[in-house]
């Protein structure tokens, strides 16, 4: 093994694997573009088709329906047919129904526009992890898994600044058009340049005895959900992500009208507090993938890196708490972002536990499955939190529920999965 990574560094052709990396990071960039977009216009749309709090409530609902009703599918269609295939077709459904949305004029239009936008974007996180579980070691995976889920900050960061500039300059319907034309490009990229290890033509033999030293046992063919679920450590992931999901979920639709609501800052003032928030939250993900790496080089084991890593991240949240009171914006903005970096932080290491406990040719299911659980939430306190903003008018609640849910999540891990090692599949 030792000797594998050696040559690989020696030879300076043990990168295909960093490279692949590089692909399912734009993925997500775009995926975190596309999703974003209605965030960050809901004043400008709500204003000009008059949109209640609930109405835009339950538009969020259908996006989250969408990925949950995705992800029943993907992750299985994943491990049955391939990251090559199932990426393409996912990232060509969310780029052209991200487009559509420029025809949108009502809610319940919009609302079936986000719908499609679930349907495909279900897929993104499934695909990725299952390829970091392709073409990474388990030593590798959680900074792998920092790295690409980091894109999702990076979209984030992106996604006010590009859509500020079109909308102030052509409108906010140019803004879903180009946005949603990105994914249209990385589709030509994405067939290209990616293959299976055992089928890439530039791979060296070092990496691949590299990607393959875990000797990971392998199942005959992709298993069923009601197979996996006799395992707790299914459910336990499952719950971990149900009470969590939807609170980054909340951060991203919701923290652009807080700003608004809070401070009264238009678009343009609001993209710098946006900047900070998600540039710290992407590190926050490489943060947590690297602290988790860096347990286990030292000589902890799994269990160990990993709930540990998980809780210094629910400890990072916590704070958000406050935020409600606070009358200082940068403050605010600081406390958000470090929430935001704890989830990131979290995001990788959970990611990552599927892959330690489960099987390659699992994993997108698995994945699939959590994120349905996750979906369910997020569609579930997409309408409650828009509900309890149109009665209360407050943040408070909506933000002292948010903080505390990573420590219960925790505690599911914990005491479910009282040592996280690789399950017995038949």
């Amino acid at each position: 093994m030792k000797s594998a990574n050696a040559e690989t560094k020696r030879t300076g052709v043990g990168n295909v694997r960093w490279r692949i990396l590089v692909l399912i990071f734009f993925a997500t960039t775009i995926n975190y573009v596309d999703r974003q977009v209605i965030g960050l216009l809901k004043p400008f749309i709500a204003e000009d088709l008059g949109w209640s709090e609930a109405a835009y409530g339950y538009i969020v609902s259908a996006f989250q329906a969408a990925y949950a009703i995705g992800l029943l599918i993907s992750g299985s269609l994943l491990d049955r047919f391939g990251t090559r295939l199932g990426y393409t077709i996912a990232i060509f459904i969310w780029s052209l129904a991200g487009m559509v949305h420029a025809a949108a004029r009502s809610a319940l239009s919009f609302g079936i526009a986000r719908f499609f936008l679930g349907l495909g974007e279900s897929a993104n996180f499934p695909a990725a992890v299952k390829s970091v579980a392709e073409w990474f070691p388990k030593k590798e995976r959680a900074l792998a898994t920092g790295w690409f889920n980091s894109g999702s900050n990076v979209g984030a960061i992106a996604a006010p600044v590009i859509v500020s500039a079109i909308t102030l300059a052509y409108g906010w319907q140019w803004a879903f058009i180009i946005t949603g034309s990105l994914g249209f490009i990385w589709i030509l990229f994405w067939l290209l340049f990616y293959k299976l290890p055992e089928k890439h033509r530039k791979i060296s033999h070092a990496e691949y005895e590299f990607i393959r030293s875990d000797n990971e046992p392998e199942t005959a063919q992709a298993l069923k959900w009601k197979e996996l679920f006799l395992h707790r450590e299914t459910i336990a992931i499952c719950l971990g992500r149900f009470v969590t999901d939807w609170v980054w979920w909340f951060y991203l639709f919701w923290t652009p009208d807080f700003l608004n609501n809070r401070f009264g800052i238009d678009i343009k003032l609001m993209v710098l507090p946006l900047i900070v928030i998600y540039s710290v939250s992407g590190a926050g993900g490489i943060f947590g993938g690297w602290l988790s790496s860096l347990f286990l080089k030292r000589g902890k084991s799994i269990d160990y890196s990993r709930k540990v890593t998980i809780f210094i991240c629910a400890c990072m949240v916590f704070p958000v708490v406050a935020v409600s009171g606070i009358d200082n914006i940068w403050i605010v903005t600081a406390i958000i972002a470090l929430a935001a970096a704890g989830h990131a932080g979290w995001a990788s290491n959970i990611f990552t536990i599927v892959s330690d406990i489960f099987p390659r040719n699992a994993v997108a299911t698995v994945v699939g499955m959590s994120g349905f659980a996750g979906a369910i939430g997020g569609a579930l306190a997409a309408s409650f939190v828009g509900l309890l903003l149109q009665f209360t008018a407050s943040y408070f609640l909506v933000f002292l529920i948010a903080g505390s849910m990573y420590f219960l999540a925790w505690l599911i891990l914990k005491l479910m999965i009282p040592r996280i090692r690789p399950v017995c599949l038949s």
